[in-house]
């Protein structure tokens, strides 16, 4: 089954790249990084250039990893975060189905990536060159544990940003 998990990550891997330069390079018909930095602006993730900046590198170097079979855990888990943010910030409001845009496939990338963290990337990876062809049930917990996490964590920071973005701007002379 060690093709199968080669496939997996080659395609989730990949389109996470391809995702990643669409928020940094407007690669592939994205917005860039000025378009991800009103996306944030709009979804109260302050400071809104620095998390377009993260997201988009989390997304490519993370997907890449992915793709290669590097660092299986601590890339799924940075993925992870990026679709539970997206899930919170973008999705959940529509529910779960895509066609009305909810969280369904982003549902299925988490997993999907946190079967990789625990099944992990097998023989024909760079994690198995260093003898973690499988990480086991612990990577896969701490991947899903991790991303929640930071995704909570970077949330709440956005939010308090925001909300002191929005103090300061209130001078009392209105």
């Amino acid at each position: 089954m060690s093709w199968g998990r080669v496939l997996v990550r080659v395609v989730v891997g990949g389109l996470f790249v391809g995702h990643g330069l669409q928020k940094l390079k407007g690669s592939f018909g994205g917005p860039g990084l000025d378009g991800t930095e009103k996306m944030m602006e709009g979804l109260e993730m302050e400071p809104a250039r620095e998390n377009a900046l993260l997201a988009g590198a989390t997304e490519t170097g993370a997907g890449a990893a992915i793709a290669l079979g590097a660092a299986t855990p601590l890339a799924a888990a940075g993925l992870i975060g990026t679709m539970t943010t997206a899930i919170r910030k973008v999705h959940a409001k529509n529910g779960v189905w895509n066609s009305n845009g909810g969280f369904e496939y982003n549902a299925v990338l988490i997993a999907t990536l946190t079967a990789l963290a625990s099944e992990g990337p097998g023989r024909a990876s760079i994690d198995a060159a260093f003898g973690k062809a499988r990480w086991g049930r612990g990577a896969g917990l701490f991947a899903l544990a991790l991303g929640i996490g930071s995704s909570f964590a970077a949330v709440e920071m956005g939010r308090r940003t925001a909300e002191q973005k929005r103090l300061a701007g209130d001078d009392g002379e209105g």
